[in-house]
């Protein structure tokens, strides 16, 4: 254990050269000192080592989830008046919308309606939004999708009120992705606008006025299997289910496109004829969390530290958590958020 401490204070101190002074003074003692100087004897000591290595990880990979830039709007014929101001598709998708006018929850039979929450294409129009980071064909993400798209498609009601799923409301919207904003491939046969419509609380009635209790996530698609038709007739209750915590969105598998990674995606309107689709966000969709007990003891412990530790900077499948091809601060950081054992 004695070895495993001056190891992890090790690794800790050549990390911290990569987190900023402030970061050090208000969330690891104020100097890599702090870490460095650690006796593997001071269990408080190997705690803060431990803290800073995530802090570092954290830091690392705070790219965010959702598109950061826009690259490119044009504005089509007939696009919707107002609509046209393509940096409101930056960041999170919208759980609630119309706020001062006519609130309501995002739900599948009530989207977002408001010009600061979604840009409109109109004939002939474009989007071109980018990533702060590349968006990867992750074989740990839900059902194999990579990337998701939202608009403002919604279910028609079959119930008169009761959230009874009767048909979707689509505008439609060609999506291509690029990995170098240059050479473009689109996405065949799916609706940038269209299914499945956004779902911002999980705990919302269909048409509720007052935001849930319980966030969707916007980083997990919905099961790409699923169709209008195996949806039409369901109830809310039942389409939440179905959903499974997702918040919605258009899904995409880049891998299936022959692509390892993309950082743009473009969204066109129609050329002729057709609707305006409106968007609303674009998101990386997050991996599920990997198996962090290394050693398949039950527990994520010092054990599991030590064989993570002994492998760092190499390649070992094994234990590459984050899937990036090496062992390092993420893969401790995964680790520590998964540490279940005792320090000592």
């Amino acid at each position: 254990m004695v070895a495993l401490w001056h190891r992890t204070a090790r690794i800790a101190a050549r990390l911290l050269t990569q987190v900023s002074r402030e970061t050090l003074r208000t969330r690891c003692g104020g100097s890599r000192r702090v870490v460095a100087d650690c006796q593997p004897t001071s269990r408080a000591c190997m705690a803060a080592s431990l803290a800073c290595i995530a802090i570092i990880a954290t830091q690392a990979r705070a790219d965010s989830p959702f598109a950061s830039a826009v690259v490119s709007y044009v504005v089509g014929s007939g696009a919707a008046a107002g609509f046209t101001n393509p940096a409101v598709t930056l960041g999170s998708p919208e759980r609630f919308s119309g706020e001062g006018f006519l609130p309501q929850c995002v739900t599948p039979f009530q989207p977002a309606f408001r010009p600061n929450e979604l840009v409109s294409l109109g004939l002939g129009g474009s989007l071109v939004v980018a990533f702060d980071h590349d968006v990867l064909d992750d074989p740990r993400n839900p059902f194999g999708i990579d990337l998701l798209v939202f608009g403002n498609a919604f279910f028609t009601d079959l119930g008169g009120g009761a959230g009874v799923i009767g048909g979707i409301a689509s505008e439609g919207g060609r999506i291509s992705v690029s990995a170098d904003g240059v050479a473009w491939i689109e996405v065949p046969g799916l609706a940038a606008d269209g299914l499945f419509p956004t779902v911002g609380y999980l705990d919302a009635a269909p048409y509720a006025t007052t935001p849930g209790k319980f966030e969707s996530d916007f980083l997990r698609p919905v099961d790409p299997t699923r169709t209008i038709g195996d949806l039409v007739g369901l109830d809310h209750a039942s389409l939440i289910d179905v959903y499974d915590g997702s918040g919605g969105g258009a899904g995409i598998d880049i891998g299936a496109l022959g692509l390892a990674s993309i950082r743009f995606v473009r969204v066109d309107g129609p050329t002729s004829i057709g609707f305006s689709p409106e968007i609303d966000a674009f998101a990386d969709v997050a991996a599920m969390a990997p198996n962090a007990d290394l050693d398949n003891s039950g527990t994520v412990d010092a054990s599991d530290l030590a064989l993570l530790l002994a492998s760092w900077g190499t390649v070992a499948h094994a234990f590459d958590l984050d899937a990036d091809g090496s062992i390092g601060a993420g893969d401790l950081a995964l680790l520590l958020g998964a540490w279940s054992g005792g320090g000592s």
